[in-house]
Order: C-alpha cells, then structure tokens, then sequence
C-alpha cells in the first residue's frame, strides 16, 4: 500500500511540474499524449484507491461539479481598489503626497501592467489551495474554489509552503487568441458572439457547471501577496511567490525614481498592443512593505499605489436624445442617446453627460457627432462635439427645469453642478431609489427583491417608504404580475429576516447623505446605537474618525427631521437591529473615550490593522495624521520621521505599544 501511496504522490508531483512549465513558463517538456498518458495513470489509480482522494490533485481541474448558488465569504484582509490617474501629473502630485507621509526624499516603487479581468482572492494554507473569492464588494465576495480550480496556470499545491497561511491576489484574464477562438466556433454555430474578453472571463466564473469553465481558456496573472509576509519588499515576495510556482508576469520592474516610472508607463503605452491580453495602465507602488503599512489606506483605497490609466480609447457617433434620470437624492442626472458604436470591446448606446454646465461647455446639440470616451468609468462619457459633421439648424439643448418624474420645478444650490428635485417625500422615482437602496446586498441584503419588485409594490400602493416592507403579506404580493405563492413568501421570508442585520449596516441602509458603508461602521462602532446617533449634536460627531462638517451635518439634518423620526421609530417596532448587540458590544469599551490617536511603525504584539481595531474597540479614533488635536501618536519600530518631528513640535505625547497596552488594560 506504501508504494501505491508513493506512486500517486510521484505522479502527481509529476503532473503539476508539466502543467507548470506548459501554463506558466510557456516551455512545455512533454507531449500532450505523453501527458496525458500520466494524468489516465494516475486517474486510474485514484478511482482505485479512493481513500487517497485529494481535492487539490491534478485530476480534479477538469470540473464537473455543479453550483447553484455560490456562496457569499468575507474576506480576511479587505481588498481595496486603486485610485486612478489619467496624466503624469497627477503621478508626480501622488509622489509628493508619498514622500510627504513618509518625510523621506527618496523613494523605491514597483511598475506592474494593470490587467484587464475579473478579480480574485486566492487563500493558501500550509501549500495548498484553500479557497477563491471574487472581490465582490472588497469587503466579502463569492466562493468560486470549484470554478478557478479548472484554471491550469493557478497552482493547486505550491512547489513549497511559503508561509503557513497567506493570500494571493490577481486577475483572471481570458487571453486575446483564446477570445478569438471562442467568438470563431460561436460565430460557425450562427450564435451571438461574446462583446468583449473581460466580461467574457468574469462570466465564466460563475457558471454553474464547472466541467464548462474546464473549457474555457482561462488564465491568471498573480500581483500581490498579502498576509503575514516575511519579506522586505514587493518585488522580493513576488519573485517568491514566482519561484513556488505562481504565474508572475515578468513585464514589472524596480524603479529607483519617478523618471524611471514615467519611462516604464511611456514604454508600454505602446509596447502593451504586442501583448498575448488586454492592459489598461500601470500600476505604481511603493516598493518598501514596511513603507507601505506606515502609509495606509483612505477610506477606499491603498495610499502607497495608484493606477495610471493609458488614455481612453474614443469614437464618434450621432447624439441622438437625451435622457433625464433621477437619483435617491433627488439628483438630475443628463444621459446621452446615441447611435451605437463599437468602443474598446463593446457596443456603447448610452453615454454620461454629467450636468448642465458640461452640457453648456461642450455646446451640445441633438443630431451632433460627438466624441465619446471610454475612460475609468463604466458608463462612457462625452468629451467633445466634431463641428465639421454639425448641420446649421442644429439648436442648443436646453435643460429640464422641471422633475421628468414627479413635474416639481428643480433647484439648483450656489456652488453646486447638480439640479435636485426638492420633492423629497413624494417623488415616486426618490421614493423607490431609496427603498432599493435600502434592500440592497450591501444594506438589508433581503433576497427575493428587486428593483423591479419595489416598482411593482409600490406602483400597487402597497408600500410608499422602506418601513412599509415590514408590514407586507403574502396575499397582498401573490396578485401581482409574475409572481405566486412561492415567490410571495420568499419575499416576505426575505423581509422578515433581514431584521437579524446588524446594527451597523441597517444604518448604510437608511440612506443618510454621505453616509456610505465606511461611515456607517463607524458611526455604529461608536455611537452603538440608532438614538445615540440623532442625539448628537455636531462636536459629538466630529470626534469620529473621517467624520467632517459635512457628514456631521448631513446626519444632524436628518435626525431632526420630523418624516425621518417616524420612520425610524416604525423600523424599531417592526424589531428592526438599531443598536449593537450584546454579542456585537463584547469586547468594546470606552476606555479611550473619543481620543485621537496615530499609529506609525512596526509592533511587536499587534500588527497595524489589528492595533488601530483595538484603539476603536476601545471607543478612540484612529487617525491617518497628526495635528494639535491628536491625542496620542503610538510609535513603533522604524516610525515615519516625518511624523515624529510633527508629534514634538506640536507636543503630541508619544507612547509606545506597550504605554498602549496599559492605557487599555
């Protein structure tokens, strides 16, 4: 039995060398029949000896089982996205924010392309592929393990454990000649071909049958690795995760300055057309790992990296009309109709416009061929008119200067782009904007709804705010346009479990401007609950991390209004979460009772992340830099000197991680 065990372990040691070299070194050894021979070798003896099963053996990348429902998993480590940049100046302008947070003049960075997939979030843990999840909404995502298994170029057992448990994160991408095979063979079956690599590759993750994502041809390109990594800087851990056996594209480099980074983006803005995949920018990061934590994040995104975007591809085409859409806050939103046009992959038939003045700036008319642009953005935009192509009886547009919903005479403030329908309280559009927003994934998350549903509900009178949803019945939804008794109950179920959300979310839900999912956690944290909150006046709410004047007053306008009062006290009888729990409260304290504090450097006993989360569980705030109402400035191993000079001449106390842990004990 020994020897059985050895030759399964031999082969399939054997097996992963081959697809290795083929799918990631692009240097196959073998002949597709000679491995294939070795892969029935081993089937062969697995399907005899099935106690030797292993998920992650080679035979199990041809799929074949099926998902119906992939499941929502939230992710360790955050994964942020990246701020974006569309001119060398806005470059140099982020350089300067880097060598300001680190007050240091030299500064190492690492150039990579910016690949063109879906994103995905791979957890290894002693060697071995333990899960992958899409990004989702950075927060959590779903699990797609079955599906990205089927992926050759992602390794199932590493050559060698790096460290016991990590995460490896990347892009799945679908290369331009595997596209072009898959829109060939659709097109000899007379079927709609794909639009365009990206959503093509995104799509395929989620399909149910894993056995027809084995088909596709599938790749990933690995950039990061994140967890507890025992290596001094990015290009070091990638040329580590590379030699264990992922696919690290060789096109990043090490520049000294931010001239070789200009020379970098300069090369591959034309060199990238050669490329076997499709790249929109290079992505800069500070090289130094160490640098990296002592730098941070906002709210959204990674101070030490930003995206450099190659310039936008553009088309022109006919402007055809335009549309007026109306937001949950009322704002007027001007979408342009135009004659379709193929634009960087796909069909584009709508374009943004923004608001009047852009409207006005670009002297748009109906009937102009206009350039449109396909940026950072996901709805395209208009950047220019061809006046060559205009007609002379062409005649300006004119904006709306009434609600294309509701016929209320717009508003527009001093100093502000936007036109907002003021009928805040009876604008059927705002009213169902803000109850989807209410039932969304990332708010009340309550299944069997949808935009679609609330339109039917409350176009039926039977809910004219997000609190009515509470008090539904089945028999009321079941005469309603395609829906039955088993769709009824589904939603009402739905409803009805959605007052387990926590505290924190049902917050996000309630739709206070500027109040996006960061903001709530914070608030929730900090306040604890719904009452405490529309208390506040604004001092009490500055003291919370990344609260300003105008969130603060935001959240005062709505506490004291009278429509918002009723509706939040309805949403407490109905037993709505609006408060922390007992279970949420453990380990919360207000031993720091509102203190500000900064973290800089390296700790021995708490990492960066896991010491700014006991400073708020503690009720403090973390701050990202000092000023005269800091508090406290906890320095570690190799602190930024910038922030200690700033911290003595301010006279900021400065203590160190175990003075903290006192502070807190």
């Amino acid at each position: 039995m020994q020897d059985i065990i050895q030759k399964i372990n031999h082969l399939r040691e054997v097996i992963n060398q081959h697809n290795h070299n083929y799918y990631v070194l692009d240097n196959p050894t073998v002949s597709d029949q000679e491995f294939d021979n070795l892969l029935k070798e081993l089937e062969n003896l697995e399907t005899a000896h099935p106690e030797f099963f292993d998920a992650n053996s080679p035979t199990q990348r041809v799929g074949g089982q099926i998902t119906k429902e992939f499941t929502t998993v939230k992710h360790q480590n955050r994964m942020f996205s990246l701020d974006n940049s569309y001119s060398k100046e806005d470059v140099i302008d982020w350089e300067i924010r880097v060598k300001k947070g680190l007050g240091i003049d030299t500064v190492e960075y690492y150039c990579e392309l910016k690949y063109d997939g879906a994103s995905i979030n791979l957890t290894y843990k002693n060697g071995k592929l333990l899960s992958a999840v899409t990004r989702g909404d950075g927060f959590q995502g779903d699990d797609i393990t079955t599906n990205v298994k089927t992926i050759k170029s992602i390794p199932l057992t590493l050559k060698q454990p790096l460290v016991e448990r990590f995460e490896m994160r990347g892009e799945i991408i679908l290369p331009l000649e595997g596209f072009k095979k898959m829109n060939d063979e659709r097109e000899e079956l007379g079927m709609e071909l794909y639009s365009n690599p990206r959503n093509t590759a995104s799509g395929s993750l989620k399909l149910q049958d894993s056995a027809e994502v084995a088909k596709r041809p599938l790749d990933c390109l690995l950039y990061q690795m994140v967890g507890n990594i025992p290596y001094d800087t990015h290009a070091i851990a990638l040329q580590q995760a590379r030699e264990v056996g992922f696919k690290v594209p060789t096109q990043g480099k090490v520049c000294k300055n931010i001239n070789e980074v200009m020379d970098f983006i300069n090369y591959w803005d034309t060199a990238r057309h050669q490329l076997a995949y499709e790249t929109d920018g290079v992505v800069i990061k500070v090289n130094n790992l160490v640098q990296q934590q002592e730098l941070g994040y906002t709210a959204k995104s990674p101070r030490w990296a930003i995206a450099y975007k190659f310039k936008a591809e553009q088309a022109i085409t006919e402007l055809l009309s335009i549309d007026y859409q109306v937001g949950r806050t009322g704002a007027i939103t001007p979408v342009a109709n135009l004659n379709p046009v193929q634009l960087a992959g796909t069909i584009v038939k709508r374009a943004s416009v923004h608001n009047a003045d852009q409207i006005a700036k670009l002297d748009l008319r109906i009937g102009d061929f206009v350039q449109v642009e396909k940026g950072g953005e996901i709805i395209p935009k208009i950047v220019g008119v061809d006046l060559s192509q205009r007609k002379p009886d062409l005649q300006p547009i004119q904006f709306i200067d009434k609600c294309p919903d509701c016929g209320t005479t717009l508003v527009r403030n001093e100093g502000d782009a936007k036109h907002y329908c003021p009928n805040f309280y009876h604008c059927p559009t705002q009213i169902k904007g803000r109850i989807e927003h209410f039932i969304s994934r990332k708010a009340m998350n309550i299944d069997g709804l949808g935009g679609e549903t609330v339109a039917l509900l409350y176009d039926a009178g039977l809910i004219k705010d997000y609190a009515d949803l509470y008090d539904l019945k089945e028999y009321q939804i079941i005469p309603l346009e395609r829906m039955a008794e088993k769709s009824a109950k589904n939603i009402v179920d739905g409803i009805q479990s959605s007052k387990n959300i926590p505290f924190e979310k049902v917050l996000y839900a309630l739709g206070i401007r500027y109040v996006g999912e960061t903001v709530a956690k914070k608030l929730a944290k900090y306040f604890k609950s719904i009452d405490s909150i529309m208390l506040a006046n604004e001092e009490e709410l500055l003291r919370v991390g990344e609260i300003g004047e105008k969130i603060a007053q935001s959240v005062i306008e709505f506490s004291n209004d009278l429509y918002n009062i009723q509706l939040v006290d309805r949403l407490k009888q109905f037993g709505v979460q609006l408060q922390m729990n007992e279970k949420e409260q453990a380990g919360l304290s207000n031993k720091l009772n509102g203190k500000k504090f900064v973290v800089s450097g390296v700790f021995e006993q708490f990492s960066r992340d896991e010491l700014k989360l006991s400073i708020e569980n503690n009720g403090g705030i973390v701050a990202s830099s000092i000023s005269k109402n800091t508090d406290f400035v906890i320095a570690g191993d190799k602190m930024g000197p910038e922030k200690r000079k700033k911290a003595e001449t301010l006279g900021v106390p400065i203590i160190t991680e175990n003075e903290y842990i006192i502070m807190i004990s």
